[in-house]
């Protein structure tokens, strides 16, 4: 029995997808469920499962866009799993030998009438003959030669006897002082479907929205001594580390109940504002950036948000995350402080309308009560749109995040740390 795969529907809205990767050949056996190609959506990469055992055949290409059930490989159910080794490949290894040898034969008889012997090659050579004119340049020639610093070494003459002539000189290019003999080479390479929305969304943002960013900082010293006195205990209790996430999520909870406009996102002539918290969080994938999202993140402890984190980019990094689970989202957390970044414009994540970018954490001199101290700082960012967003919401959206991350206590725990991190 001929068994049709046809490519399965990755979302709602996605009418297409690409073929990324086949991960078998062309005639291999497979088995049920066994991971026989990667296809990119415009969202995510997924893996596409064999629906049945048996031998397969390939019906498109690798870099083919295809529709939503469009048939894509063949399998042959009836077909037995080999042994060890197919017949074909029996007979390539035993009773066309003779016949393969002969075909050698005849590929080195070829090769050895085509191409001559090497003193009778250096016998039919003619290279040109050097003589006392060859780089020599002309007074016309040297003068040009020099206005441009070039070397008549440089130069390869064309008049007679290997002679510089001035329209040599002319055309000589002067060296702008690159190395010459390296290496030059150049690759090209088709992006995915994912990388291709992923730009085309990033230019939509820029273009359709009237995207500002803000910027303050955040004194993170406060959320230093109570991860260093209450990680371990953290980690030993529930299985994940207690990092700098959850104090943002919960921070970015906090201030965008007190500035619902931030939590909105425009549709046409209307505005909709959201009252859950869906959380984006862009995290790195093998196939490039990916922002999965933490659902009604407003109805999260510490425990829970840590929790969610690590299910994510741990599903991100394997290439196993859904598109359901990166669809949808009211507000983005982007940090670039993993990668070094000490300030940068995050760009809004459409239809979203505000963005926090986290940065860098660096000891730096700050002046507190009249005296110079040193202090681990962070550069905070929030790009947002304008046509929905005010200056003075944007600001006092980030200085709620700053009052929060640097008084965690008091106003993410209702100061009471054991109770908050359930210790």
């Amino acid at each position: 029995m001929i068994l049709e795969m046809k490519v399965p529907s990755p979302g709602e809205s996605i009418t297409e997808v690409e073929i990324a990767a086949w991960l078998v050949a062309d005639g291999d056996y497979v088995e049920k469920d066994q991971a026989i190609a990667e296809v990119d959506s415009d969202k995510a990469t997924l893996e596409l499962p064999a629906e049945a055992s048996g031998i397969i055949t390939l019906k498109a290409e690798e870099g083919d866009a295809v529709a939503v059930g469009e048939v894509v490989c063949l399998i042959d159910t009836a077909a037995e799993k080999p042994g060890g080794g197919s017949d074909s490949e029996k007979s390539e290894s035993t009773g066309d030998e003779g016949s393969g040898d002969k075909d050698v034969e005849k590929e080195l008889a070829k090769e050895q009438k085509e191409t001559p012997n090497t003193g009778e090659s250096k016998k039919q050579e003619n290279p040109s003959q050097k003589t006392y004119a060859s780089g020599v340049a002309s007074p016309a020639a040297k003068k040009v030669l020099a206005e441009k610093n070039i070397s008549a070494s440089d130069v390869s003459g064309s008049g007679k006897d290997g002679r510089i002539t001035k329209d040599d000189a002319v055309k000589a290019v002067p060296s702008m002082g690159t190395p010459t003999g390296g290496r030059r080479g150049e690759s090209r390479s088709r992006l995915s479907m994912l990388r291709r929305k992923v730009a085309e969304r990033l230019v939509s943002a820029k273009n359709e929205t009237a995207m500002l960013t803000t910027f303050n900082e955040v004194d993170m010293t406060a959320i230093f001594k109570l991860r260093e006195e209450y990680k371990e205990t953290f980690k030993t209790k529930h299985g994940v580390g207690l990092g700098f996430m959850s104090f943002f999520t919960l921070a970015a909870v906090r201030a965008l109940q007190q500035y619902p406009a931030v939590n909105s996102m425009i549709d046409g002539q209307e505005m909709i504002s959201f009252d859950f918290c869906d959380i984006s969080i862009a995290v790195s994938g093998p196939k490039g950036l990916m922002v999965p999202v933490i659902r009604n993140a407003e109805n999260l402890t510490f425990r829970g948000v840590e929790a969610e984190v690590k299910r994510l980019a741990i599903r991100a990094r394997d290439g196993q995350i859904t598109v359901d689970e990166m669809t949808g989202g009211t507000f983005t957390i982007s940090n670039g402080g993993v990668f070094g970044s000490m300030l940068s414009t995050p760009i809004i994540n459409p239809p979203q309308s505000a963005i926090l970018g986290m940065h860098n954490i660096v000891e730096r001199p700050v002046a507190i009560d009249g005296h110079v101290e040193i202090r681990p700082i962070m550069y905070l960012a929030v790009s947002y749109d304008h046509r929905i967003i005010d200056g003075k919401e944007s600001v006092g959206f980030l200085v709620a995040i700053k009052e929060a991350l640097e008084n965690p206590t008091e106003l993410l725990m209702d100061n009471d740390v054991k109770r908050a991190l359930e210790l």
